[in-house]
C-alpha cells in the first residue's frame, strides 16, 4: 500500500466516523470509519518503512602494475545488495 492510499483511508475513515450523522440498521458507520483510519495509519507506517529502506552498493577499484609488461592495470567491480 502506498502513502497516498493510506492517507485516503484515513480521510474516508474520518469522514465516516466524525462527519456523517447517518444511522444505518445493518452497519455501524462510526466503527467502519475507525477501522479505516487504523488501516490507513498502518498503511502509512508500512509505506514510510519501505521508503526508508536503502539499497547498498559497493564499488571497488583496484590498480596494480603488471610485473611482466610494466603496464598499469585497473580493475573495477560493483556489487549491489537489493532487499527483495
Amino acid at each position: 500500500m502506498s502513502l497516498g492510499a493510506g492517507i485516503f483511508l484515513v480521510v474516508v475513515g474520518a469522514i465516516l466516523a466524525f462527519a456523517l450523522n447517518l444511522q444505518v440498521g445493518w452497519i455501524d458507520l462510526h466503527l467502519v470509519g475507525y477501522i479505516l483510519m487504523v488501516a490507513g495509519v498502518i498503511g502509512i507506517i508500512i509505506g514510510i518503512v519501505l521508503l526508508t529502506r536503502r539499497r547498498t552498493s559497493v564499488a571497488t577499484t583496484r590498480t596494480a602494475v603488471d610485473p611482466a609488461t610494466g603496464e598499469r592495470v585497473t580493475r573495477r567491480t560493483g556489487e549491489s545488495d537489493d532487499i527483495v
